[in-house]
């Protein structure tokens, strides 16, 4: 089951960026880091990184887990940027 959560940015103040899941029990990666799924980003001051493919992988079928669960659906802490 492929999955997305919104997480925070290492080192920035509480931005959260899209990241993906592709297999079970693998760790969320950044959407930037899948360029088979990231569309580019619309051009919004302010806007969320990572929403057009947000919105892409969801109509695809992609589950959307909340932030608070990310860590029960992988293997390492959620909040590490890999």
């Amino acid at each position: 089951m492929k999955r997305m959560c919104w997480l925070s940015k290492s080192g920035e103040n509480g931005e959260k960026i899209l990241h993906l899941q592709t297999a079970p029990n693998e760790p969320w990666r950044p959407y930037t880091a899948f360029r088979q799924f990231a569309v580019p980003d619309y051009n919004i001051p302010g806007g969320s990184k990572g929403w057009a493919t947000y919105q892409k992988l969801l109509k695809a079928g992609w589950t959307l887990v909340p932030s608070a669960r990310a860590n029960e659906f992988s293997t390492l802490d959620a909040s590490i940027e890999i």
